[in-house]
């Protein structure tokens, strides 16, 4: 992934290779449009599931919040007393092919390897509530597991929006307040999946990252949302601490023991400001920032590297880095080292989502 973005920002430095990569998302764009044809004119059909289906997803590639809402989608339905199961690509994991990998409570499951940093970091987080999550490529059949095996009512799809072989109850897109539409082009030349207009299949649209944007441009893109779909909710969402957990020990503590402390952070993650920006919401003093590209495997270099120009000060990462840290990290890292989990903090229309949720749950 690392070469992949490194050979297209030199692409696009060059008339003929922003050419090239703007002749490779036409042909990506014809077949988008082709396949959503498909879907549409009954020749490609979706599977209903014996079962509600929530899909989070988004319009572009990157980071936009999807496994904070994963959680927060998870939580408010366990309020609830659903039974639920989460679908999961695992993207980056080695044994995500056409093969289900389950993580679940009790059971000792795949490795981050395996099954990818994100699924892995679910199950960390979700950890005692009785979640499967199931990693698939084919995220149909392992949605009819999750009903005849774990008895799921409601199956919450991670990146879900353009996994068509699903039907879905609700659709929830995210859009990045800080980056909503990408540069406007399609894949490669941009960042967008599908065009903007995609978005009149959404149910809600949440504005993550909403914190970091001044209000007119908040409302700036709520226009540009609505007069594409004005009947979806707009629900404004940021990033908050949830806990801080001691990567050696496992154990986890309040996020406020940060406050006042000189740390070094270090992520690859597609929004690594967003991250930057909630330790210093949190008091922590930066003195170094170490960034690598989204779903980054860290190598013993980097992580001796950091070691020897950290001057001893605490490490702050993130749940979903920690998963890519190499075998035996910790004899190179003395020290505090620490993971920051994160949750999800709506601030404008939680009467939407909760009003959403209320119509999954199984009694309705």
């Amino acid at each position: 992934m690392r070469d992949a973005a490194a050979t297209r920002e030199r692409l696009l430095r060059k008339p003929w290779g922003r050419l090239s990569l703007g002749l490779l998302s036409f042909f990506y764009g014809l077949g988008v449009f082709l396949r959503r044809l498909l879907y549409r004119a009954g020749v490609l059909r979706s599977l209903k599931l014996k079962a509600r289906v929530v899909s989070i997803g988004n319009l572009t590639a990157g980071g936009t919040g999807k496994t904070p809402t994963v959680l927060l989608a998870a939580a408010t339905l366990k309020k609830r007393g659903a039974q639920i199961a989460i679908l999961s690509r695992g993207y980056g994991g080695k044994g995500s092919g056409q093969a289900v990998m389950t993580l679940l409570d009790g059971s000792e499951g795949p490795s981050a390897e395996e099954c990818g940093d994100e699924p892995w970091m679910m199950h960390q987080t979700l950890k005692g509530q009785d979640i499967p999550i199931l990693v698939a490529k084919d995220r149909s059949k392992a949605g009819e597991l999750a009903v005849t095996f774990y008895h799921s009512e409601v199956i919450i799809l991670d990146d879900g929006f353009q996994h068509f072989k699903l039907d879905r109850d609700l659709d929830i897109v995210l859009v990045n307040a800080m980056q909503p539409f990408g540069d406007g082009h399609l894949l490669p030349l941009g960042f967008l999946r599908e065009p903007r207009r995609a978005l009149r299949r959404a149910d809600m649209i949440l504005l993550t990252h909403a914190d970091l944007a001044h209000k007119s441009r908040l409302d700036s893109i709520e226009a540009e949302i609505k007069a594409i779909n004005p009947r979806a909710p707009i629900l404004h969402a940021s990033h908050k601490a949830d806990f801080l957990m001691d990567l050696r020990n496992g154990k986890k503590s309040p996020p406020s023991e940060l406050a006042g402390r000189k740390i070094v952070s270090f992520c690859g993650i597609a929004e690594p400001e967003s991250f930057e920006a909630t330790l210093v919401e949190l008091d922590a003093k930066i003195t170094q920032k170490w960034r690598y590209p989204d779903h980054h495997p860290f190598t013993a270099r980097e992580i001796q590297s950091l070691q020897h120009l950290r001057n001893g000060l605490p490490v702050v990462t993130t749940m979903k880095d920690f998963t890519r840290f190499p075998a035996g990290w910790a004899d190179i890292l003395d020290g505090d080292v620490y993971a920051l989990g994160i949750k999800l903090h709506l601030s404008k229309g939680r009467e939407a989502w909760q009003s959403a949720f209320e119509a999954l749950s199984p009694s309705k």
